[in-house]
């Protein structure tokens, strides 16, 4: 009988999660997913999370709530690095404690660490200890392991061509999926922040579904290349420490190059240290490189945020920049 590992729909899961599943279904392992977010699975969370924990950590812990009973262990790795230059932010390395201390009865939790400098070329070791405490032998580690780089360049190179990534995993399992959100509409918009908030559909009120039903085009800091995303982000005089602070910074600026951006949207996380940092230096650069020429909006997200609220502001964005355009 097939070992069923659950995996939590949220935090890394729109950076890696194709990379994992490919890894363990190899191996013949059964990835079970927790359900897309709802009001029960934050409510959960934010109940038995920390009290000072942010909206995506709060989630996170409602998504293993959702696991518990069905899987034989939780995946929950310990994040640490991806490259030489910056690491996770503090709860994604305590994450598996965190859990642990927040929930009771939860089934076994892998808390393998994944510290790679090497990106995702120093994924060999992590995936052959893992499969080690698995109990599998080392061929079929190399074999899951080569599985698993092929999917996952496969995700980067859809990411790349425009799709969203519950879009790109979709195409991945050969399901039909609607085109790109960047093609057709008459603005351009580019929307960042950190994937498990962009793309949670429902914590982030589907910022994008409304802007694609407002007729306009999204661009993310995935349809760019890590790499120049890291090198842009060495604008500012002190690198970042975090992970997904540089990526979101090096996009910000790689927008800001692009002449037909109408304007960019952060989507920030209302509690998160790092984020409302991000948040202040893209203001602040987004003015003075752009001379004041680029529209900049800022989202703050928490279990409070309305719908109807941002509908409002995104409405009055829209019409803003189309008063520009017309003026000009």
């Amino acid at each position: 009988m097939a070992l069923h590992i659950g995996f939590p729909a949220a935090l890394f899961y729109y950076s890696h999660f194709p990379f994992w599943l490919a890894f363990f279904n190899r191996l013949g392992i059964e990835v079970v997913q927790s359900p897309p977010t709802t009001k029960a699975i934050l409510d959960d969370g934010s109940r038995e999370a920390v009290a000072d924990a942010c909206i995506p950590i709060k989630l996170f812990h409602g998504h293993v709530l959702t696991l518990k009973d069905k899987v034989d262990a939780i995946f929950i790795p310990r994040m640490v690095r991806l490259n030489k230059y910056t690491t996770f932010c503090p709860k994604f390395l305590g994450l598996p404690d965190m859990v642990r201390a927040s929930l009771a009865n939860l089934p076994p939790i892998i808390d393998f660490k994944v510290d790679a400098c090497r990106g995702m070329g120093g994924f060999w070791s992590i995936c052959r200890g893992l499969a080690e405490l698995l109990g599998f032998g080392l061929r079929q580690a190399w074999a899951a392991y080569l599985e698993a780089r092929h999917h996952q360049n496969a995700y980067q190179k859809l990411l790349l061509a425009g799709y969203l990534p519950l879009q790109a995993m979709a195409k991945l399992k050969g399901e039909a999926v609607e085109g790109t959100v960047c093609e057709a509409g008459k603005l351009n918009l580019a929307v960042l922040g950190y994937p498990y908030q962009v793309y949670d559909q429902y914590i982030s009120l589907d910022v994008i579904g409304k802007l694609k039903k407002m007729d306009v085009n999204v661009w993310t800091m995935e349809m760019v290349n890590p790499s120049r995303l890291y090198r842009l982000s060495g604008r500012i005089p002190k690198r970042l420490f975090w992970h997904y602070s540089n990526l979101v910074l090096g996009a910000s600026y790689h927008y800001l190059q692009q002449q037909n951006i109408d304007g960019i949207i952060h989507i920030t996380a209302f509690g998160c240290g790092p984020d409302a940092m991000v948040d202040k230096i893209m203001e602040m650069d987004i003015r003075r490189l752009s001379n004041g020429r680029l529209p900049f909006m800022s989202i703050s997200i928490d279990e409070q945020t309305g719908d109807a609220g941002i509908t409002t502001r995104l409405e009055a964005f829209i019409d803003m920049l189309l008063q520009r355009r017309g003026n000009g």
